[in-house]
């Protein structure tokens, strides 16, 4: 049995996203940072390791699924990139899942994933962080940013801490500042709906005064389906059961699992609309 404090830190925070410098740390100070030991920080790794894999297998042996692996849209040696807040940032995310299903299910792709999603970031934040972004030169960009900026102080009427403006505003230049080669692909996926019944009683969120609301997150949704580039809605991937954890903004494993189905199943759709609109 792992710790289930020191697995939530594990499956959610990325010291090295954020740190630079932590990459050339031991393993060691890495398990200090989570205030554990190796042995500890490897075990909690390895039953993270083993839900996806799980997750995974499932998804491979689902008709669908197979039928949408068997048809990607990728080319060998290309490389994934996505860029997001904690629902992405997830050990477990959905992005994580599709790692795991690309690898073992279309080897013969050889594809590179590489995941910069930071827990807690805001558009903001993501858009100082552009540069890192043009070094991966990503050939595929999935961006799920948003639920941190439709934060609210207080009340579900309160301030939120990024206005829907800014929000678009970021998003609009991050799309821009990226500077993806002429046969590139960006995908938006939208930020999943949430329990505002349990975003309320969560002790910490009540402790903070600081509350989300889905209406918040239907207009980002709606938002984004304006733009030219393909946008995946994950409003269905949250109808199952426990669609949450326990403080009902993050997906469940069910539903990250459900997103990394549901991308699979939309990427080969291309659109294109002359006119984004971002009001």
């Amino acid at each position: 049995m792992t710790d289930p404090m020191l697995e939530k830190l594990v499956r959610f925070q990325h010291p090295d996203r954020t740190l630079g410098y932590t990459r050339s740390l031991t393993d060691s100070t890495r398990a200090a940072l989570f205030g554990t030991d190796e042995d500890a920080l490897r075990a909690t790794m390895q039953h993270l390791d083993a839900q996806r894999a799980a997750a995974a297998r499932e998804l491979a042996a689902d008709p669908q699924v197979a039928a949408d692996l068997a048809r990607v849209p990728f080319s060998p040696g290309q490389r994934l990139v996505a860029i997001g807040e904690s629902a992405t940032a997830d050990r477990l995310s959905w992005f994580e899942i599709l790692r795991t299903l690309l690898h073992s299910e279309r080897p013969d792709l050889d594809l590179r994933l590489e995941n910069l999603a930071v827990s807690g970031a805001t558009t903001t934040q993501a858009l100082a962080a552009a540069p890192a972004l043009r070094r991966q030169a990503g050939d595929w960009v999935f961006c799920m940013l948003g639920s941190n900026d439709a934060q609210r102080f207080g009340t579900p009427d309160g301030p939120r801490l990024v206005s829907q403006t800014e929000t678009l505003r970021n998003l609009r230049e991050l799309r821009a500042q990226a500077h993806l080669g002429e046969h590139a692909r960006w995908v938006w996926v939208a930020p999943t709906p949430l329990d505002e019944a349990l975003v309320a009683q969560f002790p910490f969120f009540r402790a903070a005064a600081i509350t989300w609301t889905n209406q918040d997150v239907a207009e980002l949704t709606a938002a984004l389906r304006n733009l030219e580039d393909l946008m995946i809605d994950t409003a269905d991937a949250t109808t199952g059961p426990d669609p949450f954890l326990d403080d009902g903004l993050h997906p469940s494993l069910a539903t990250q699992k459900a997103i990394a189905a549901r991308t699979l199943a939309s990427i080969h759709i291309r659109r294109q609309i002359n006119q984004p609109s971002f009001t």
